[in-house]
């Protein structure tokens, strides 16, 4: 039996866009803010975009139901105004906003607004806005920001062969981007706006605004489910709750598909607009893709170096996936695991950025495999596509606690540790300098190409909190600001998971050894030597420790440090902590 599917988010609420998503059910005297002055020190919480840390209890509304979740407010914004949306006339165009979709194919929004187009004769228009105070905001790397840029350049050119104009614009300032989608839209004489929806709570709360202000205006402003291949709201459990653990999640989305599979239909790409496009918005075809903001521009050095490693647009993304299901993915199961290896598909920068849609991903693997049932035939394309579902996990946790969006982990109980603020400590995690060769190779591999293999994210990720017992929001942070495919809510997931604060997560008394890692995961040091040059003659297994293997006076004299800290003593440090915050009430 598929499982059972759950009520449209905001079925029950009604359209509710405030900023601080409040709930005439909420209780009037419950604080929704706390003292964050060690958090916003620390750089966890920018004051300049958003207030000081969200209280456990105002955690906990959330989780009782007692406050409106922002895409439920989106969701009852669709719905009320449904109706509204419905009865707006086709004008001069039809306008597809892109923002983390950046593809032609299977791309439901745009499919959607191109045949809008088509079946009335217009244009089809598409624009894209640089928000560098979002960039900012969000974290988005500067690394991320120039791959975005370059794959504008390619998916302009792709719509300009179907004489369909991209125009990028940049927005200044973030609040005013709703308006000035709208004014756009005024311009063109386009009555219909499209765009994909994203699940972070800034956005959602964007989107049920944009579609209030859109029908005042005579603009109908639909925005569709198209990031994940289960759409949050889809699945719940047995209780009718949302799944907080991913393997009873996991059977429900593979019995959910398998009921289903007409969700892994691909959506076509736009149709070719009318000759008439190319004159009457000739200054769109035009205009130019902007250079990136000033406070992410990348030194030429970096540009020459990212370009060369990470192509941009959507037919790299499909030549990779290609290559990965032809040529790795029998062998995934058993070699996805080491990063020396090579093994894995590099797809996530695509994934991120919208360049290669999960559903492709999950459709096309599929389809390579000897069954149509996606956990079943070869274990490595099962396993493989177990893992890109993790990325519709975290997005479903994510819309329905948005808590997690705001500073705040899964867990409120764990907000009471008492955590590390070493500034060297963190330095030398951050520069690969921790004594601990395994950790800093992975973080020396992020630094130089802005990715690292997701056993050495776990490894690394596991290391700050928990042996240097730093607050592992200045991990997560540093990787959104550092990553070329840095994604919000996998990054918030797998940090949540490894510090034991976030949903599913390792037991807290888990603790991996970062020496056992290495020996385990980089047997031979080929990892470790290819990153860090002080080690490379290194011989034999004494690379995964020069200095208590013997390699002391080679490792001094290469200016590779000692250890930071000594591993049994942080571990029983870090298991004291956690159990001292633990039992310390969370109210």
């Amino acid at each position: 039996m598929p499982p059972k599917k759950a009520a449209a988010h905001g079925s029950k609420r009604k359209a509710n866009t405030n900023l601080d998503s409040s709930s005439k059910r909420a209780k009037s005297e419950t604080p929704a803010f706390k003292e964050s002055t060690q958090e916003e020190k620390y750089g966890i919480v920018d004051r300049e975009f958003y207030p000081p840390e969200m209280t456990n209890a105002r955690c906990l509304q959330y989780k009782n139901n007692e406050l409106t979740r922002p895409i439920e407010a989106l969701d009852s914004a669709r719905q009320e105004t449904a109706s509204e949306r419905k009865a707006v006339e086709v004008k001069d165009a039809v306008v597809h906003w892109f923002k983390c979709d950046l593809r032609t194919e299977d791309n439901k929004a745009l499919h959607l607004a191109s045949e809008k187009a088509k079946a009335k004769g217009v244009p089809l228009i598409c624009i894209y806005l640089v928000s560098p105070q979002d960039f900012k905001a969000h974290m988005t790397s500067a690394v991320r920001v120039d791959f975005i840029l370059r794959t504008l350049e390619v998916l302009k050119g792709d719509l300009g062969k179907l004489d369909i104009p991209l125009y990028v614009e940049t927005v200044e300032k973030r609040k005013k981007i709703p308006d000035r989608i709208l004014e756009l839209c005024q311009n063109w004489g386009a009555n219909h706006l499209f765009g994909n929806i994203e699940y972070e709570v800034d956005e959602l709360r964007r989107e049920a605004i944009m579609i209030t202000k859109g029908i005042e205006k005579g603009i109908a402003v639909e925005v569709v489910s198209d990031t994940c291949v289960v759409a949050p709201g889809e699945l719940s459990s047995q209780t009718g709750n949302q799944y907080a653990v991913y393997s009873p999640w996991f059977r429900a989305w593979i019995a959910h598909l398998h009921a289903n599979p007409d969700q892994l239909e691909l959506y076509h790409p736009p149709g070719k607009n009318p000759a008439k496009a190319r004159t009457t918005f000739k200054d769109l075809f035009e205009s130019k893709i902007p250079d990136a903001p000033d406070n992410k521009k990348l030194t030429a050095e970096e540009r020459k170096r990212f370009q060369s490693m990470w192509p941009p647009g959507e037919h790299e993304a499909h030549e990779r996936l290609d290559k990965f299901l032809k040529q790795k993915a029998s062998n995934y199961k058993e070699d996805r695991n080491y990063p020396a290896a090579n093994s894995t598909a590099v797809l996530s920068v695509h994934f991120a950025s919208g360049t290669l849609s999960t559903r492709t991903a999950v459709a096309r693997a599929r389809d390579a495999n000897s069954t149509k049932k996606l956990d079943g035939g070869s274990a490595g394309i099962a396993n493989w596509i177990s893992e890109v579902a993790w990325r519709d996990f975290y997005k479903h946790v994510l819309a329905h606690w948005p808590f997690v969006c705001m500073n705040k982990p899964f867990k409120p109980e764990y907000t009471n540790i008492t955590w590390e603020y070493s500034r060297s400590n963190f330095e030398a995690w951050c520069n690969g300098r921790t004594g601990y060769p395994f950790v800093d190779a992975a973080m020396r591999q992020m630094n130089h190409t802005g990715y690292m293999h997701n056993r050495a994210r776990m490894t690394v990720a596991s290391f700050l909190a928990k042996d240097l017992l730093l607050d592992w929001r200045m991990g997560e942070r540093y990787f959104m600001e550092h990553l070329i495919d840095g994604d919000f809510a996998s990054n918030n997931g797998g940090w949540g998971f490894s510090a034991s604060t976030g949903v599913d997560p390792q037991p807290y008394f888990r603790i991996f050894n970062p020496l056992l890692q290495s020996e385990r995961y980089d047997p031979d040091g080929h990892y470790i030597r290819k990153w860090l040059p002080e080690l490379a003659e290194v011989q034999g297994k004494a690379v995964h420790d020069p200095f208590g293997r013997g390699a002391t006076a080679q490792a001094e004299k290469a200016g590779y440090p000692r250890p930071v800290v000594e591993h049994r003593f942080a571990r029983d440090r870090a298991l004291a902590r956690y159990k001292e915050g633990l039992s310390r009430p969370t109210a």
